[in-house]
């Protein structure tokens, strides 16, 4: 899962760039390598030494310059793991340190491997990734006929359905669960069909909902089935309720006046083949050796080598080039794929919570090489900026850049409140127009369903979403007002606007899509 809206541009575009901006090396030796797998450089055996070497290094200067208490990483490389380990803390100032085998919440790194279970399923005969989603979801529906007959799997998987970026988090910040924000995702207007790319995590979601109720089973029940016991993945879990009962877990972090503070745990369930996944440095190890052996781990085929190539293939153009000179940057199914400086194809994925996680999967299969970096703090890059500089000294023997300035630049615009009223205060006695009386009633509309304004004290306030969220209105004079959106939901006020006479609200944090005005019900 990507962060969410008012994060919403940079976040997506964030799944696949770490660690794809290589640096220039040394003309290689070998020359028996076909045009299409040929480059201008060997990753050598001294420099992934040199390489994982360098990661104790480069997680301290991650953790000294993002301040993030902990972190963990796991690098693999010809069916060994060379490195597995954990820094820090699982929890700010308790002291437990984190290792190996602590327990994270790993964002949209579920993607990738929930991917990798699809591709299971599809080795088996069980779905084929251009099957329709209606043929196992007859219900699901989006705002167009022939998108809703003819989207599939794939399309999910590959963000190309026309559903806008991070369509259907408004609703999950607010408590609605899975069944009912898939049901919603009919409202949302579309983009043209198969032809851009917008990261969404429902929409994935719905593909790997389908595929397991083709297998007659809960997703994560598939997960562990298909996936987690035959792949040795022990400690790894789509459901929250194992992460949260893990005496070993890494709890999410985000920086208050300058301390690191665990304030929430978020419960990624709604939309768990999207971003519901907790896993651990020694089990994500695991997951990249089945990568990079092609489908085999343990000297066992799990998944067929052709239908796991499917996976990691292009399939969107996830950013366009901007000048002739750029490489753009490309999107498998649930994976981004590319080729770097040095010429190397990479496999990749972000994942971040606003809540406090930040991590990355980072492969170069011609050296059939992997790292995974994991943190428990409020994402600033730090994450890829470790598995860029690691993949630069085992690519060229050197560091290329300062790689944490980079992504501290890149990140910098998701804490940017994007907002109507970002930078500005209530005005000083401010008052509304009308008493407060003319505000009081349920609006809804088929999107968000009811919300309930209220009159407590000498205040409105706001309920939303099945359980009646409150949230306490901040007059801004006229008709205005405004209140916090917390967690994942966003960083600063949303506005919302009344029109009393024509008995509307327009709640600005639905409205991205057009979705947020709301008529008053009648008594």
């Amino acid at each position: 899962m990507g962060l969410r809206s008012p994060l919403l541009p940079v976040a997506a575009a964030l799944v696949i760039v770490a660690g794809l901006m290589g640096g220039q090396a040394a003309r290689a030796e070998t020359t028996d390598a076909g045009p299409s797998t040929w480059t201008t450089t060997d990753i050598t055996d001294a420099n992934v030494a040199r390489a994982v070497a360098a990661v104790p290094g480069l997680i301290a200067t991650a953790r000294a310059r993002a301040g993030v208490p902990g972190m963990a990483v796991a690098v693999v490389s010809h069916g060994k793991v060379l490195l597995a380990a954990g820094y820090g803390e699982r929890v700010a100032g308790s002291g437990l340190p984190v290792d190996a085998d602590t327990v994270f919440q790993m964002a949209s790194v579920s993607k990738p491997v929930g991917a990798t279970v699809i591709s299971r399923a599809v080795s088996q005969g069980l779905v084929q990734w251009n099957d329709p989603i209606r043929r196992y979801l007859p219900g699901f529906a989006l705002d167009s006929a022939y998108v809703t007959r003819n989207v599939t799997i794939g399309d999910m998987y590959a963000h190309r359905s026309g559903l806008p970026d991070h369509a259907g988090d408004d609703l999950e910040s607010i408590g609605y669960q899975q069944e009912y924000i898939l049901d919603r995702l009919r409202y949302v207007p579309l983009s043209p069909f198969r032809e851009g790319y917008d990261y969404t995590n429902f929409g994935l979601t719905a593909g790997g909902e389908a595929v397991a109720a083709a297998a007659k089973s809960t997703w994560a029940n598939l997960a562990d089935r298909l996936l987690f016991t035959p792949a040795g993945m022990t400690s790894s879990s789509y459901r929250f309720a194992d992460y949260n009962r893990s005496p070993n877990k890494a709890l999410t972090h985000r920086p208050v006046n300058g301390v690191w503070q665990h304030l929430e745990s978020l419960d990624g369930d709604p939309e768990a083949p999207a971003g519901g996944l907790s896993s651990t440095a020694h089990d994500m190890a695991r997951w990249m050796l089945l990568q990079l052996g092609d489908g085999t781990i343990d000297g066992r085929q799990l998944i067929d080598p052709a239908v796991l190539q499917v996976m990691r293939q292009p399939h969107s153009v996830s950013a366009p080039p901007t000048d002739p000179t750029a490489r753009p940057g490309l999107y498998g199914y649930g994976i981004g794929t590319g080729v770097d400086g040095t010429g190397h194809v990479r496999w990749s994925h972000s994942g971040a919570f606003y809540a406090g996680a930040g991590t990355i999967v980072d492969m170069a299969p011609a050296a059939d090489l992997g790292i995974v970096v994991l943190s428990n703090g409020l994402p600033r890059g730090e994450s890829e900026a470790v598995a860029a500089s690691f993949f630069d000294i085992a690519e060229t023997g050197a560091l290329q850049r300062d790689w944490f300035e980079v992504y501290a630049q890149a990140f910098a615009p998701i804490l940017v409140d994007r907002t109507m009223l970002a930078g500005r205060t209530p005005p000083p006695g401010a008052t509304p127009v009308r008493s407060l009386a003319a505000y009081v009633g349920t609006y809804a509309n088929e999107y968000v369903g009811d919300a309930r304004v209220v009159r407590r004290g000498n205040r409105l306030v706001l309920l939303l979403g099945p359980r009646s969220m409150a949230f306490p209105l901040t007059a801004w004079g006229g008709n205005r007002f405004s209140y916090r959106m917390p967690g994942e939901g966003g960083l600063g006020r949303s506005a919302v606007d009344f029109r009393p006479d024509a008995g509307t609200v327009t709640i600005e944090h639905f409205d991205q899509f057009g979705l947020g005005t709301l008529v008053r019900k009648r008594p």
